[in-house]
């Protein structure tokens, strides 16, 4: 007598031959796959990082995708923004965005944010996420994620690029130092690649987007080894690669020591201490 087995996968016959390939990987399979469909990224900053991060993201099957930024798409965006063409130009850049992701993957769901991240939004809108992917361009908005993150105990992965040079790393609370505890204030205007703003070279800033991805993924997946607690640092003109240690700054006022007795008040302080 032939016993039929019922799958128990959630997943369409659509989204299987739509992720063969990633299915196949033994690290990921069916059961990855799911985790990623019934998980919740968020992208900040829908720029040179952000566009390769969510387009990354929607490839590998993550359920829903929420984009951040208040910019339009300028010409000028195309030489790094991998999710624009000349028809975009004009468009508010998290619709364009949008509209690209749903054409490569039509089983993603993008949730589009037409503002900034500022302190009085930043724990609702960051709160209905699982990861965050920081891909902006401005240290007091860095600031202002990384606390709202503390506060959520929401892991976040770090993306800086600059000419040819790139950074990431992870930032997981309670795990491992935040972004104050690397950078306790904005660096001089002068230091690359971590000023907060400057000229991008276009794959640069696709490499450490895609790294940004891969980071995302480990955590949603559980696999591998975040960059917590580590900075790995890019330069593409020499083509080194260093991993840096980065310890928790024992005056770092949301995770150091001595914040420690404070984290029921964390939630409600946490957006008041960046400057």
């Amino acid at each position: 007598m032939r016993v039929e087995t019922m799958s128990l996968s959630t997943l369409s016959d659509a989204e299987l031959l739509h992720f063969a390939e990633h299915i196949a990987i033994p690290e990921i399979g069916v059961e990855g796959l799911e985790r990623l469909k019934n998980s919740k990224v968020l992208v900040i900053g829908v720029g040179g990082l952000g566009c390769t991060a969510a387009l990354n993201l929607a490839t590998a099957g993550v359920g829903v995708i929420g984009l951040v930024d208040f910019d339009v798409v300028e010409e000028s965006n195309l030489t790094r923004q991998v999710l624009y063409d000349m028809r975009s130009v004009g468009r508010p850049k998290v619709e364009a965005a949008h509209a690209r992701l749903a054409a490569i993957n039509p089983h993603v769901v993008v949730e589009e944010h037409d503002c900034a991240i500022a302190k009085h939004n930043a724990l609702a809108i960051l709160g209905r996420y699982d990861v965050i992917v920081d891909g902006v361009d401005s240290f007091e908005t860095r600031y202002v994620i990384n606390d709202a993150c503390h506060a959520l105990e929401k892991p976040t992965v770090h993306g800086s690029v600059s000419g040819f040079e790139g950074q990431a790393s992870v930032f997981r609370p309670r795990q491992g130092p935040c972004y104050r505890c690397l950078y306790p204030g904005p660096p001089a205007p002068d230091v690359l690649p971590y000023r907060s703003a400057g000229p991008i070279l276009g794959p640069v800033a696709a490499l450490i987007g895609a790294i940004q991805a891969v980071e995302a993924i480990k955590l949603m997946l559980g696999l591998g080894d975040p960059l917590v607690g580590r900075l790995l640092m890019c330069d593409t003109l020499t083509m080194r690669l260093m991993r840096l240690a980065v310890t928790r700054d024992e005056a770092c006022p949301l995770c150091g020591p001595r914040s420690s007795s404070r984290r029921g008040t964390a939630r409600k302080e946490a957006l008041t201490i960046a400057n």
